[in-house]
């Protein structure tokens, strides 16, 4: 990239301008410049071995045929000797070309050729029209050195691609002095753009996120990714730091690896890795599986942005920050204290690094854990050599630990937020799966369901951060820690929904090789076999059923103790996932079925059960059984706008009320509904959580209640709207997935629909059972990376429960209105 500010002329229609003289002549010395710039390029690439250690020489070879033919362009331009090159940035300038990779030029000329005509533009003209009718994709400016410099101060981007200028054809010279001068004013100016560096660093981060944890990275923007590698060469060249060469060479050649396969894979330019080419792009570098090549990826990602994080640290430590002081006071020198056990802490403050006080120190089996305990607890950074010499002198801990070692892991652990930059360290240092074997099963392993934003390993050691803030609200803080790290190491190839019976025997193991006795190994293996079964049971069951209840005091074993643990694990994990798998809504239901339960437990023995009344507004259900009318209530939650409809139950109140939501522009996150007995007759009282964050944005509750007793009348006109979309939908059929959950309650049957969600699914679900002629007692209804999970607790309509045929009627009838299966459209069809 040439930067902004370019001087470029539009390139005129193909069928405007014709054919060129220059081109014509260039056919005549036999210079085809489509087939030596892209047709070879591609070719080399393709015949081309992808062995790691043949990607430098496949990019050198491809460079030198493209560089070939700019040099006999430029010949044959009729160019001047001297005072005029042609020039090149980019992975051009850098020898990474990839097959095809974008073009990066710019004329360089010293001034004293005139624009005027058989000038400075018709020279540049017999240089890009050729180009262009070889249709070579390419950037280009033309410029004085001058020019050059000027550009570089004003543009960051264009400063930091311009240290990359190396001449192509023509005044060799001339570019060197342009380089030369780029290069002094950007030492020169380093000190002040350094923030600015630093900024652009993060807000290109934000808006591409993290190559090591995206199933689609971008290599080039996404952090550890190609621009990174070019931050990393700025950042060395103001000589404010040196960028570290060992251990981050051969992960960026990976990475322009797997872009070079990328670009023969998809015939197009990618730098995105898509997942529609990841399994070519895999075959090609000699993966069995997708997945071998997405950890590939982000363990090359993390390498990089490791080294810029590095790098970027040093580059602000030698920045002088300037102070104003009073006559009292004097500026702090660097500190250096011995820590013990053979660790030190150096550095300035604000900066300070945990080091060694000697290379021996790190044969030491226990001062890799001591070091990362330290830096995590005082939020320090462990030093990279420090890093190194751990990672190069790591031995396996005995069996079992000895109790130091479990507690500065327990000291590192519970460093909350800190732990992830010193865990990275270790982890890259190759010291974490020399600890834990085991943890070379997660490691970088990707996740494809899309609620999760991290890699496996990533996203455990998030649930530790996560699980920080609940250490003083449970009485067993070590156990929490331990199961947080470990309540994923279940998720290897194969497992898929059952990683955790697939983990929790390996948790054992691990908890028991650490040392911990059995009563908390035994804990720390049902945390795991159990991590998901509260939010399952919390969002995807009624709370009231006596079965719902059973099954959490089952999983906890009775223990009020292990239900606590169980309630944080759960919030920990869901936070770590990311903002989809954790909001106000999820968490009250979670705090819910916890409380109700946890009342249960007295003594670790069950005691009463709680009833409905704890669960729902009673009061609100006999108001409306005074006088037959509904109510409603409109208020502001945390995470969105909550209705609390309460109406006289009858056979389709669900379906109504979520159709005259959907035809009013209110789509439904999530809802809750129950429904009382009371000796005036069923009343049902249900909750919804909708996408409005202001009460005036949702329909008056006059109106709601208004038309609810319109459409219990028989009058339907309020949902017109929506069965008129509904009658027009055309889900996938492929995502719709149903099922009955037989041993979830012994008085109704419990019906389980998952399908992409859509305005009008729930009134078109609600709906078909009504129609089926069945009643919902309750039902939990959820939306989740825009996938629906609802959930159906439905009887007879004189509370029976429905029998095998009846459940098979109604699960058709789901799987139908999922569809969009309506019989308009049937008949249409």
């Amino acid at each position: 990239m040439v930067g902004a500010g370019r001087r470029r002329r539009p390139r005129p229609h193909r069928r405007a301008r014709g054919r060129r003289p220059l081109t014509d002549h260039l056919e005549r010395l036999g210079l085809d410049l489509r087939s030596t710039l892209t047709e070879q390029r591609l070719d080399v690439a393709v015949r081309s071995s992808w062995e790691p250690q043949a990607g430098p020489d496949r990019r050198r070879s491809m460079t030198a045929r493209v560089e070939a033919g700019l040099v006999a362009l430029f010949a044959a331009s009729g160019a001047p000797a001297s005072g005029v090159a042609l020039a090149c940035v980019g992975s051009l300038a850098r020898r990474e070309l990839g097959p095809r990779s974008d073009l990066d030029l710019v004329l360089l000329h010293d001034g004293r050729l005139s624009r005027a005509a058989g000038g400075l533009d018709a020279l540049s003209e017999r240089l890009w029209y050729p180009l262009w009718d070889a249709r070579v994709k390419m950037d280009h400016a033309v410029r004085t050195p001058a020019e050059c410099t000027a550009v570089a101060g004003q543009e960051l981007s264009a400063g930091v691609g311009l240290l990359d200028l190396r001449v192509v054809a023509g005044d060799a010279d001339l570019v060197s002095g342009a380089r030369t001068a780029l290069l002094g004013a950007w030492r020169t100016n380093a000190r002040r753009r350094l923030p600015e560096l630093l900024d652009a660093l993060e807000e290109r981060w934000s808006s591409a996120g993290d190559a090591a944890y995206l199933l689609e990275p971008d290599l080039k923007e996404a952090r550890g990714g190609f621009r990174d590698m070019t931050m990393l060469r700025a950042l060395a060249a103001t000589w404010l730091t040196d960028r570290p060469h060992a251990g981050v060479e051969a992960p960026y050649g990976r990475l322009l690896d797997v872009r070079d396969a990328l670009h023969v894979a998809s015939g197009r330019p990618l730098d995105r890795l898509l997942a529609a080419e990841v399994d070519e792009v895999a075959r090609m570098l000699g993966h069995s599986e997708p997945d071998d090549l997405r950890r590939e990826v982000s363990l090359a990602a993390r390498r990089v942005a490791h080294a810029v994080d590095l790098t970027a640290r040093a580059a602000r430590q030698a920045v002088p920050v300037r102070r104003v002081l009073g006559f009292a006071r004097r500026e702090r020198g660097p500190e250096y204290r011995v820590a013990g056990h053979g660790l030190i802490v150096s550095g300035p403050p604000g900066s300070q690094e945990v080091g060694l006080t000697s290379a021996d120190v790190a044969d030491d089996p226990l001062v890799g854990l001591r070091a990362g305990a330290l830096a995590a607890r005082e939020g320090l950074t462990l030093a990279p050599v420090t890093a190194d010499n751990i990672g190069a002198r790591v031995s396996p801990l005995p069996d079992p630990w000895p109790e130091p070692a479990r507690e500065a892991l327990l000291g590192m652990l519970s460093a909350g937020p800190a732990l992830l930059a010193v865990w990275e360290a270790l982890d890259l240092a190759g010291a974490i799966t020399c600890w834990l074997p085991e943890w070379a099963g997660i490691r970088a392993r990707p996740q494809h369901n899309p609620l999760h934003r991290h890699t496996v390993d990533r996203h455990s050691v998030q649930t530790v951060v996560e699980a920080h803030r609940h250490l003083t609200s449970v009485e067993r803080p070590d156990l929490l820690l331990v199961a947080a790290l470990l309540h994923d190491i279940g998720k290897l190839p194969g497992a898929g929904a059952a990683h955790p019976a697939v983990g929790a025997p390996i948790a054992r193991e691990v908890a028991d090789r650490m040392g911990m006795t059995a009563p908390d190994v035994a804990v720390v293996e049902l945390l795991v076999r159990e991590h998901l079964t509260l939010a399952e049971l919390a969002t995807r069951r009624d709370h009231a059923d006596p079965r719902t209840q059973d099954a959490l005091v089952a999983a906890v074993e009775g223990r009020g103790d292990v239900l606590e643990l169980l309630r944080f694990l759960t919030a920990a994990d869901a936070r770590a996932a990311g903002p989809a798998a954790w909001s106000p809504w999820r968490a009250s239901l979670i705090n819910a079925l916890a409380d109700h339960v946890g009342g249960m437990l007295v003594d670790g023995r069950p005691a009463a059960r709680p009833d409905l009344a704890s669960m729902v507004d009673v009061g609100l259900a006999r108001s409306v059984a005074l006088d037959g009318r509904a109510r409603v209530r409109v208020e502001a939650r945390p995470g969105g706008v909550e209705l609390l409809v309460a109406a006289p139950d009858r056979l389709g109140l669900f379906s109504d009320t979520a159709g005259l939501l959907a035809a009013s522009g209110v789509a439904v996150r999530a809802a809750v509904l129950h429904t009382v007995d009371l000796d005036s007759g069923p009343v049902a009282v249900n909750t919804w959580r909708v996408d409005k964050e202001r009460v005036v944005d949702v329909p008056d509750a006059a109106f709601l209640v208004q038309q609810l007793e319109r459409l219990a009348t028989g009058d339907r006109g309020a949902l017109e709207p929506v069965r008129r979309r509904e009658s027009r939908a055309h889900p996938e059929p492929a995502q719709v997935h149903v099922e009955a959950v037989g041993d979830a309650s012994e008085s109704a049957s419990v019906l389980e629909v998952r399908t992409g969600d859509r305005s009008g699914l729930l009134w078109a679900l609600g709906a078909s059972l009504s129609a089926a002629g069945l009643s919902i007692r309750s039902a939990h209804v959820a939306t989740l990376a825009g996938q629906a999970i609802d959930t159906f607790y439905v009887t007879e309509p004189d509370g029976r429960r429905p029998g095998p045929g009846r459940d098979r009627e109604a699960l058709d009838a789901l799987a139908a209105a999922a569809r969009a299966e309506t019989e308009e459209r049937v008949a249409r069809d």
